[in-house]
């Protein structure tokens, strides 16, 4: 019975802390949203014992709790009057976003579609490519594998404007970094993959008289595919952040980053936020369809099974 009333009583509060404080009266809203608070973590609590038992129910805490975030940042910024300069509230970036669809959708074209998506996957391509010539030839793995370490080592800024100045401001130029971005961690990610299979198992091979080719196949890259995806997740995230950073440095007037950019130059920082809202988002999606790859090609994997 009082799990039950935890589970009303928390959107209930919620509600009135979202009205009071809309209404003016910030002192009521705020009490309201501390007792939200504590009934949010006791609901919380009890999901979370759920979603160990259950899988179906593992992603309401989560969004449960994503929700919750939203409703406080919601509550205090109206209720405190805190400037939109300084942080505007969610109601304010949603509004934002949708009143301004077409031009972010454009900017999505422009920064995921023509960029993001194209350099991650030659980058991505590229690196597995490289790293099944040094797997074959070992002087190149250890001459390429330090500068792999060299390389992402280097900062973003330093190489974005040496990249826009060589292929130009338009989406080329984002691309070229997405790649130099994403080669090298699939690069190490690969080689160190397709040296994961064991030595009882390429003995095994080499006694059926099998190929390289054949042993490749059949042995290392299924022992080098989580390996594999882990750089592919990796790089998904590298890659947004490369383009994005990229456009700070030229671009048409167009595109995520000269987007933040530009806004944050107006004071428009709702803008800023919505902008950044389509790219947690597109980011998130990128990285969550990965994961979903990930566990139907590698369900044999212990780290698969526990799940």
């Amino acid at each position: 019975m009082m799990r039950a009333a935890l589970f009303v009583l928390f959107p209930v509060l919620m509600i009135a802390a979202l009205s009071l404080a809309h209404a003016g009266k910030s002192g009521l809203a705020l009490a309201a949203l501390a007792g939200a608070l504590v009934a949010g973590v006791l609901v919380l609590r009890q999901l979370s014992r759920w979603a160990a038992v259950r899988r179906d129910a593992r992603f309401l805490v989560p969004f449960l709790f994503g929700v919750k975030i939203l409703l406080v940042w919601e509550v205090l910024c109206v209720a405190l009057g805190v400037p939109t300069v300084l942080l505007p509230a969610p109601s304010l970036i949603l509004a934002k976003l949708f009143a301004n669809l077409p031009m972010l959708w454009g900017d999505f074209v422009q920064t995921v579609i023509r960029a993001v998506i194209p350099g991650w996957i030659i980058g991505c391509a590229s690196g597995f490519l490289v790293a099944l010539v040094c797997d074959r030839y070992d002087f190149l793995r250890r001459g390429l594998l330090p500068i792999g370490d060299f390389v992402s080592a280097l900062p973003i800024v330093g190489i974005a404007p040496i990249l826009v100045m060589w292929f130009g401001f338009d989406w080329q130029s984002k691309a070229a970094l997405v790649v130099v971005m994403t080669f090298f961690p699939m690069l190490v990610n690969a080689v160190a993959g397709l040296a994961a299979a064991g030595a009882l198992e390429r003995d095994l091979m080499r006694s059926y008289g099998a190929s390289w080719f054949q042993t490749l196949v059949s042995l290392r890259l299924p022992a080098a595919m989580p390996f594999l995806f882990n750089a592919l997740k990796i790089n998904a995230t590298l890659a947004l952040i490369g383009a994005i950073v990229a456009e700070f440095f030229g671009t048409p007037i167009i595109g995520m980053g000269f987007r933040i950019s530009t806004e944050v130059g107006r004071m428009a920082v709702d803008m800023v936020w919505a902008t950044i809202f389509v790219a947690a988002v597109v980011g998130s999606t990128f990285y969550g369809l990965l994961v979903l790859s990930e566990r139907a090609v590698t369900f044999w994997h212990p780290s698969q099974r526990v799940r």
